[in-house]
């Protein structure tokens, strides 16, 4: 078998775009896959049909040396962009090998550990009294979550005005009678999506009762991982971070030097299947969980599901959902014809080959990329912060 093309499509897909990628072979076989640099696609589409060239007529099956080709034969190795065109491929690959084999995709993993997977949902942002908030994160347990994720108070903003201060006391006093209202046995975490730096993150923490958050996510920017040390030691709460990372490298310090308790690992940025298997053992030998990010579209959450299928330290699975709607309503049922779909709060591991998911591509080819910019936040006084 032979590699005959990958393709690349970027195409809007709800409210925001996807990158798809498709690699085909010589024997009508094909698999796809998902990049995960939301907001960047054009800059991947680039490097996807570089490395297009250079595997036309390899062997698909030959999954791990072709990583190794793509991430070594150039001088300037990795970065964001350069893994997430490698990811789509990677699990593209898979998906092949699968469909080739008859197995499902965890099986080449090792097999499965287990036979549902756990996922958590999100609240959406604190509203400013908090109630309606209240709301939903009991509709979601009464729906069968135990895991539920808020994002802070005073989160979006007309002119994309956030201001730290303003936002860290109201979420904690939320958080607070969250945890008193919703009881000990539900997991509670809020996601800052690194709007804070060490010392606000310490002044959010020492806000609240220890015990009052089980997870801490991205609280503060990846590139240093000496603030994380500084901060873990300000505080109790167990930190979620690795979402942005693009290697096993990337995780290296903060794996060895025990930093964090979770790895938000995304398989569509950090490597595909390949490199997320190897982040998940040297995960395991040092007691770290995988949380898996997962905020993109039915290919990257049928991947994300083979790979917390076949690995023993798993937690939970991000979902895109509210209390009645997988993905948000981000996919069309029309685009992916067949894709993962929740059982309450769990999806069921599939049995059939490869990922398991079908994509109507003459529908990608109407569906034209548009240009989308995550919103460029500042403070009140003019300058630019995190978004």
């Amino acid at each position: 078998m032979k590699i005959t093309a990958i393709k690349p499509f970027p195409v809007w897909v709800g409210h925001r775009n996807q990158l798809i990628v498709k690699v085909e072979t010589d024997e009508g076989i094909f698999g796809w896959g998902e990049s995960g640099l939301s907001g960047r696609e054009r800059a991947v589409v680039g490097a996807v049909e570089h490395f297009a060239r250079v595997l036309v007529g390899q062997d698909p099956f030959h999954i791990g040396r072709i990583w190794q080709e793509l991430y070594r034969s150039q001088y300037f190795e990795g970065g964001r962009v350069l893994t997430a065109a490698q990811s789509a491929i990677d699990i593209a690959l898979h998906d092949v090998k699968g469909k080739a084999l008859g197995v499902p995709v965890y099986e080449l993993l090792g097999g499965k550990h287990r036979n549902h997977i756990p996922t958590f949902a999100s609240t959406g942002g604190i509203t400013d009294s908090g109630d309606e908030t209240l709301a939903t994160a009991r509709d979601l347990i009464a729906r069968g979550w135990s895991t539920i994720r808020f994002f802070p108070g005073k989160w979006d903003h007309p002119q994309n005005i956030f201001e730290p201060r303003e936002s860290i006391g109201h979420t904690a006093k939320f958080l607070t009678r969250a945890r008193e209202e919703l009881g000990d046995d539900v997991v509670l975490g809020i996601d800052y999506h690194h709007r804070l730096n060490v010392a606000e993150t310490a002044s959010f923490c020492q806000k609240m009762p220890s015990g009052t958050l089980d997870f801490l996510e991205e609280p503060i920017r990846d590139e240093t991982p000496e603030a994380y040390e500084n901060l873990r030691k300000l505080t109790d709460v167990p930190f979620a971070i690795g979402e942005e990372f693009a290697s096993k490298w990337q995780f290296l310090p903060y794996i060895e030097r025990g930093i964090h308790q979770y790895n938000r690992l995304d398989l569509c940025n950090v490597g595909g299947f390949t490199e997320a298997m190897k982040v998940a053992g040297w995960s395991e030998a040092h007691y770290v969980d995988l949380m898996p990010h997962n905020p993109l579209g039915p290919i990257c959450t049928a991947a994300t599901i083979h790979f917390s299928a076949a690995v023993a330290n798993f937690f939970a699975l991000e979902v895109r959902a509210n209390a009645t709607d997988l993905y948000a309503g981000t996919p069309t049922a029309d685009m992916f014809p067949v894709m993962p779909r929740l059982d309450g709060a769990v999806f069921p591991v599939p049995d059939g080959p490869g990922l398991g998911i079908e994509v109507n591509e003459d529908l990608l080819a109407t569906e034209s990329f548009r240009f989308w910019e995550a919103p460029h936040l500042v403070r009140r006084d003019g300058s630019v912060t995190n978004w």
